[in-house]
């Protein structure tokens, strides 16, 4: 068995959840992201993604020591696999070439068409494969167990919608990309073009979308020759259209691929009540969610299957299995057991439906930075829902005009509690290639209730000086810069699915991680300068030693020569209201500092140094 099970096993536990003990049943909270973020493939089904990979002699030709179109194909083939295991293992792909001299198929029905991985889950045994094609040698594999021959698209097409109608399962999305450097697969063929679009038509009529990732040839990939035809239209405002650039670098292929292959889905759809009889069907999106390490999976030792677990109730006394109707709920108040049925308890947990419900409207200036508990949802109103949605624009385009967020009630499922959001306007933005980046409508904040917000008891701090703010704003300024959250890795779960990875596909040693979030000490360093070195004179004694030890106490001399005696340090009172002045004072050592209470009668509280050098500093500045 493949060692692959404990990757990919990463979502059992949500289908774990029907043998959990029968009276935890439908009792659900909302109070967690991670619950709004799981997603029921029985309901929604499956999505589906197939690669069409063109394998003519023109793939295989790079140029200035680049890597050729099908390497370049292998590696982002070999990036969707594995991301796909991590994230969503029971999606299905499969990998087709077209244009071959040899041809796999079932009965062989289809000439010149290869087909490498059926419609299946991913696996380590599919990221071999594929890395087993990468490189000159992958090139050579290639040659030698497929072939470059005469190329039918449309037989292609038909073979790839075969692979579709032979899965029982349900599929939710259906999606095929087409990889190739050619503009005029057939060289002009009429007959076989108009194959291809009949063909083509018809899996974009059984709900395929078609994708066309185009990679660079010489004199320029004109798209309006064939693909234009071929290729299905944006299914919404925010779906990426069809790029006319072709792609000529790896990083660019593959941000293409995932701006297509990563389905948008939604954690609940619900309706929006804007007022009596005024309904819109929007759905809710999570834009941000925490990555976590998934939960670890119990695995039976002789097959590497995933361990389910079933929890059954008996009678401590007969040993009979006990019913749901056999149990009770019981809840202590005031020293007695308060019994209540299921049915009564599921009552007493339901607050209101799911959906969204509008309470009013508040200035944005209403709304501050600490009301954010957590990671916000994004409401849109739900395409494939026409009624309502007329209601949507009119009422969104107010709060924009108007700068108000919209105050809401929200249920997310039945017997959760109610939360309430503050729907915020967020207008569109497209880039330079007119691809949308930010789509129009609402970022749902979660408001606090009253015992979300502490009352914390602050203890008196030592108050900095201006001299010493002031050096702190010119180190801060020195070690600025701009921010992204995309930028840092978390190298916890980096590490831990590197080495999965290693395991599964029997790697010498996992791939090298590099910790982003440490700090760059000498770029810092060389940033600060001397500013370091300011600040800790400021700030810290001129003995102080941050890496070092703290100094051996002194020990009391022998008896027969008595015992040491400090010297006693004078100041005069010009020095000490230059160091006032000056904001030196911080440079004196601490008993120095009291030596000078003593001397001008300066009465102090504390013994710290902040509060004797606040002590000096007021009586001098009198």
């Amino acid at each position: 068995p493949e060692m692959w099970n404990v990757l990919v096993a990463r979502l059992v536990h949500a289908s774990m959840a029907q043998w959990n003990d029968y009276h935890h049943e439908d009792e659900d909270v909302d109070g967690e992201e991670r619950d709004e973020s799981g997603v029921d493939y029985k309901s929604t089904g499956r999505d589906s993604l197939v690669f069409l990979v063109d394998a003519s002699k023109e793939m295989f030709k790079g140029e200035d020591e680049e890597p050729s179109p099908f390497d370049m194909t292998m590696q982002c083939v070999r990036s969707v696999y594995t991301s796909k295991i991590i994230s969503s293992d029971k999606d299905l792909v499969a990998l087709v070439f077209y244009g071959t001299e040899q041809s796999k198929n079932p009965r062989n029905s289809f000439k010149h068409v290869y087909i490498y991985h059926d419609l299946d889950l991913p696996g380590a045994r599919r990221v071999q494969d594929v890395d087993g094609l990468r490189g000159e040698k992958g090139a050579q594999v290639a040659g030698e167990t497929m072939g470059s021959g005469n190329t039918n698209l449309g037989e292609a097409l038909w073979c790839c919608s075969n692979l579709y109608s032979d899965i029982k399962l349900r599929l939710s999305h259906k999606r095929l990309m087409i990889f190739t450097c050619r503009d005029t697969p057939h060289g002009g063929d009429s007959e076989r073009d108009r194959q291809a679009r009949t063909k083509a038509s018809d899996l974009k009529e059984t709900g395929v979308v078609i994708d066309l990732m185009h990679l660079m040839k010489p004199g320029g990939f004109d798209v309006s020759l064939f693909f234009c035809d071929v290729v299905s239209p944006p299914e919404d405002e925010a779906e990426l259209g069809l790029q006319m650039e072709p792609c000529g670098k790896l990083e660019d292929l593959q941000k293409r691929v995932r701006a297509k292959e990563m389905k948008k889905r939604s954690v609940a759809s619900l309706n929006l009540c804007l007022g009596e009889g005024m309904n819109v069907a929007v759905g809710v999106y999570i834009t941000a969610l925490q990555a976590r390490k998934p939960n670890a999976i119990k695995l039976y030792r002789d097959n590497n299957e995933p361990v389910r677990t079933k929890t059954r109730l008996y009678h401590t006394q007969t040993g009979s299995l006990l019913l749901p109707s056999d149990t009770k709920r019981v809840q202590v108040y005031a020293g007695r057991q308060i019994v209540m049925e299921k049915d009564e308890v599921d009552v007493i947990k339901k607050f209101s439906d799911p959906g969204l419900e509008l309470i009013g409207f508040k200035p944005m200036e209403r709304l501050k930075l600490h009301h954010h508990l957590r990671s916000a949802v994004f409401i849109y109103p739900e395409e494939e829902m026409v009624t309502g949605v007329s209601n949507f624009n009119p009422f969104f385009t107010m709060c924009s005009v108007r700068n108000v967020f919209a105050l809401c009630k929200y249920t997310r499922i039945r017997n959760s509690p109610p939360r309430f959001l503050a729907l915020v306007p967020q207008k569109e933005e497209v880039d330079d290639g007119q691809a949308q980046i930010a789509a129009p409508g609402f970022h749902g904040i979660f408001l606090p209730y009253a015992d979300d917000i502490r009352t914390l008891d602050t203890t008196q701090l030592p108050t900095a000086s201006e001299s010493q703010v002031d050096k702190m704003k010119e180190i801060v300024h020195k070690l600025r810069f701009k921010y992204r959250s995309d930028a840092f890795e978390n190298p916890v779960l980096q590490q831990h699915y590197r080495n999965l990875e290693a395991l599964a596909l029997d790697l010498m040693a996992p791939e090298h991680i590099e910790d982003l979030t440490m700090p760059n000490v000498n770029m810092m360093d060389q940033r600060l300068g001397s500013l370091a070195q300011e600040f800790r004179d400021l700030v810290y004694p001129a003995d102080y030693n941050p890496e070092g030890k703290t100094a051996p106490k002194r020990k009391p001399a022998e008896a027969a020569g008595g015992t040491e005696k400090k010297p006693k340090v004078e100041m005069s009172e010009d020095e000490l209201r230059g160091h006032v002045q000056k904001g030196n004072l911080g440079k004196l050592t601490v008993p120095v500092l009291k030596d000078a209470c003593k001397q001008f009668g300066v009465k102090v509280t504390g013994t710290k140094k902040q509060e004797l050098i606040d002590a000096l500093t007021a009586q001098l500045t009198k």
